[in-house]
């Protein structure tokens, strides 16, 4: 409980000033990109910011990686599209709720470990194809409606957005040359804010997204029947739901511990992650996850400890009670350039420098996670099918490295000595090194440098077996995993199994 309750972790010596600083220029991002997700979601604009605030308290306080920052995300809010317009707000708040529950049963049981079987070209590929998707939704921004019509800016103030977003950038690059006391990118939010409002420059500003004033956010109990029929609709939703989140701060949080050079703990950040949800479900938020974009800006601000997160959900929930008029004034040129500089910095450039090191079935899952993140934005599916990819790969190389060493002893017993992985992939390269008609009366084959992996590779030594006995020749397994003996036990007429030096391991791995 103890570590639960250790909300500042400055084993680094990270400075108090440096992660107040952090967190006021990641709420400054995080507000404008959280009403957009709960507009385009068809949600009323508070909601996003609710999500905002109690997602990044709850996962700051009590969350497996310090530095990491949840909020109201695009990937979670699409999933709850069409659940919104087929039956309502109150729906939405259930499924929430319940994808809350869902991701605490996933941390209890401690089944978060399995976000390491994302292999590294897979990371490569959601991180570049995420990087892209950051910086075209940025484009937006330079887009205005004209008699209900969306249409590209042009003219003058085309020329302002660009100028005022190229400042941004400027000082984002600039100022760490000089000093790094203060996040360059709140410094070039406050200043570009302050030369818009010096010089009465009209560009858009927040107040053109959404209004961000409200009260604290209320307790409410969704108004949905309690009924199968209720469950039937919502779980879909929240099963979704649940697995995107998970999948997206997981991954969030993997990349984290690169950056820092630290680990965290996955399966505290899906009880996390789930216990800010369920209150999302009860106190009008329309739940998130880990956002990527928000947790570099966090990093590059050179926070590592708890505090920014704190301090950039309490933000937000202050300038929903008292600090909307300022903020809505807030020019997004600003915000854009900060943005812009985050998506240049998330990208892994040096996928480029290795790509020719690499082998080419690594390159192809990169970049094909990366085109599949930024043609449907759906960075669940784009993980899970590289992860398949990557496992379907990885099996036919296994599959090819079975081999057999042959010879004949002494007293005429030929001998089958197996290197490599029995296996599903491998099951037909096994048969086919076997002789059995040309084979002497007595075979011995040797497992003690290979394995087997799986039904397949049993149902395999149970048809040679079923061969040689056929053939009226006496076969031997030796060093044999004792869990694939014992389902070969109504076979012992026909095996003779040596187990006086068997290694004892089990089939499916330790």
């Amino acid at each position: 409980m103890k570590q639960y309750l250790r909300l500042f972790d400055f084993s680094n010596k990270v400075a108090y000033k440096t992660e107040v600083l952090a967190g006021l220029t990641v709420a400054m991002t995080m507000i404008p990109e959280s009403l957009s997700f709960a507009i385009l979601a068809g949600f009323p604009p508070l909601v996003g910011l609710y999500a905002a605030f109690i997602m990044g308290l709850v996962t700051a306080v009590f969350g497996g990686r310090p530095g990491m920052v949840s909020g109201g995300a695009g990937a979670t809010a699409v999933v709850l599209i069409a659940l919104m317009q087929s039956h309502g707000l109150e729906y939405v708040f259930a499924a929430v709720a319940l994808a809350g529950v869902l991701q605490i049963v996933v941390g209890v049981f401690k089944l978060g470990k399995f976000i390491r079987l994302v292999p590294q070209p897979v990371m490569f590929g959601f991180v570049n194809g995420l990087a892209v998707i950051i910086f075209m939704s940025q484009l937006a921004q330079f887009k205005t409606v004209v008699n209900g019509e969306v249409t590209w800016l042009s003219g003058g103030p085309l020329y302002v957005m660009a100028g005022l977003v190229a400042l941004t950038i400027a000082i984002i690059i600039l100022l760490p040359r000089f000093t790094k006391a203060i996040p360059p990118s709140l410094v070039a939010i406050m200043v570009v804010f302050g030369i818009v409002l010096g010089f009465g420059i009209e560009t858009k500003t927040v107040m053109d997204i959404a209004s961000v004033s409200g009260g604290f956010p209320p307790l409410h109990i969704p108004q949905v029947p309690l009924t199968p029929d209720t469950l039937q609709i919502i779980f879909p939703y929240a099963l979704i739901m649940a697995g995107v989140g998970l999948t997206e701060s997981l991954l969030t949080l993997n990349l984290v511990d690169e950056i820092t050079g630290t680990r965290g703990s996955s399966n505290r950040e899906c009880v996390a992650q789930g216990g800010a949800n369920l209150l999302n479900g009860f106190f009008f938020g329309m739940g998130g996850c880990a956002m990527i974009a928000q947790t570099l800006v966090n990093l590059s601000a050179g926070a590592r400890a708890r505090l920014a997160g704190i301090v950039a959900a309490l933000t937000i929930l202050a300038i929903i009670l008292f600090g909307a008029p300022v903020i809505e004034r807030v020019p997004m040129a600003a915000l854009v350039g900060v943005m812009i500089m985050v998506a240049f910095g998330t990208f892994e450039w040096i996928s480029f420098r290795i790509i020719n090191k690499m082998p080419r079935h690594d390159v192809f899952v990169g970049i094909l996670v990366a085109v599949i993140t930024i043609w449907l934005h759906n960075l669940a599916l784009a993980v899970l099918i590289g992860v398949i990819i990557a496992a379907l790969v990885f099996a036919w190389e296994s599959a090819k490295r079975i081999r057999a060493r042959k010879y004949v002893d002494g007293s005429g017993a030929k001998h089958y000595e197996l290197y490599g992985p029995l296996f599903f992939g491998s099951v037909a390269a096994f048969t086919e090194k076997f002789d059995v008609v040309n084979d002497p009366e007595e075979v011995i084959i040797d497992f003690r440098e290979s394995r087997v992996a799986d039904m397949s590779g049993i149902e395999a030594l149970n048809k040679l077996t079923e061969r040689y006995h056929k053939a009226g020749k006496k076969l031997h397994l030796r060093h044999l995993s004792p869990d694939c003996m014992k389902l070969l036990r109504n076979a012992d007429k026909v095996i003779d199994v040596n187990i006086l030096e068997d290694p004892n391991y089990v089939v499916m791995g330790d």
